[in-house]
């Protein structure tokens, strides 16, 4: 997800033309084309859907998508998206897709280590709550995977109950793995411990996981993971098209991990993300 957006919705010229431009490619993935319900006050129908965050708090929003993704965090991995309420009740009026949530939320996430302004210490989180830690123990002045793999599940436990999430059990969470955010540059196994917490944390909640990020990232990031870990079956979102035919295209694209599938693709237009549901 970018950092800064500022251009206006686009308008309905622009977003019958993504139709148009998608009707070829959906025919040639399925066969024949399958669309939502009509978008609110177009008069027409959309696959596509919107992601948006902190960057659209002093923007116009989209309009007429068939989903949406609303980011809670400003930016960091420790830090509250401002208008995500007025976020989530935009993205509530989205028209529907029957293959996607309606509302999902995306996260930010990072490897800190010494550079964070907090890093955990011990197996506990919060203060008095053990957690069973596959790395464990967590010990003061660890910077390996057992504190990473803690600092991940702190994270994800302050983005379901702290940043202003009512049910965080009913919502889809994607990790986001970007290199604009901090991470080890050395210890690969780390960076995946962090994903691995917050994994196993929303899980515990009953909520679903996946993984957005550009393949080339990924790699730089976390690299291969293997079957035992609990990203190896979660479903991937891939940034990085150009445009719509170009985000269709990518749904054949290689998954971020190896037991999942691609699920979302993304393109920019005009300042906004727009993200097509793979089939």
């Amino acid at each position: 997800m970018r950092r800064t957006r500022s251009s206006p919705a686009p308008p309905i010229g622009v977003a019958l033309w993504l139709l148009f431009l998608l009707v070829p490619a959906l025919l040639q993935l399925s066969g024949s084309p399958s669309f939502a319900s009509p978008s609110p006050g177009e008069g027409k129908q959309s696959v596509l859907g919107n992601d948006i965050s902190w960057p659209q708090c002093t923007t116009g929003l989209p309009t007429g998508q068939a989903f949406a993704i609303v980011g809670v965090n400003n930016g960091l991995a420790n830090n509250s998206n401002p208008c995500l309420a007025e976020q989530l009740r935009w993205a509530e009026d989205s028209a529907g897709h029957p293959e996607q949530p309606t509302v999902s939320l995306y996260v930010n996430t990072a490897n800190p280590t010494a550079a964070g302004s907090w890093w955990p210490d011990n197996d506990e989180y919060p203060a008095g709550r053990a957690v069973h830690n596959p790395y464990g123990p967590c010990t003061p002045g660890d910077h390996g995977k057992a504190c990473a793999y803690m600092y991940g599940y702190a994270k994800a436990y302050d983005d379901a109950y702290l940043r202003g999430v009512s049910n965080p059990a009913g919502y889809f969470w994607w990790l986001d793995v970007e290199t604009e955010n901090t991470w080890s540059g050395t210890d690969k196994n780390a960076n995946r411990a962090v994903l691995e917490g917050m994994t196993d944390f929303f899980h515990s909640i009953g909520a679903k996981v996946g993984i957005y990020s550009t393949g080339q990232q990924w790699e730089q990031i976390v690299g291969t993971v293997s079957s035992s870990s609990n990203l190896y079956s979660l479903p991937s979102w891939l940034a990085g098209s150009l445009n719509a035919s170009g985000a269709a295209s990518a749904c054949s694209n290689a998954p971020l991990t190896g037991g999942g599938r691609v699920a979302l693709t993304q393109f920019v237009l005009q300042g906004f993300d727009y993200n097509y549901p793979c089939p």
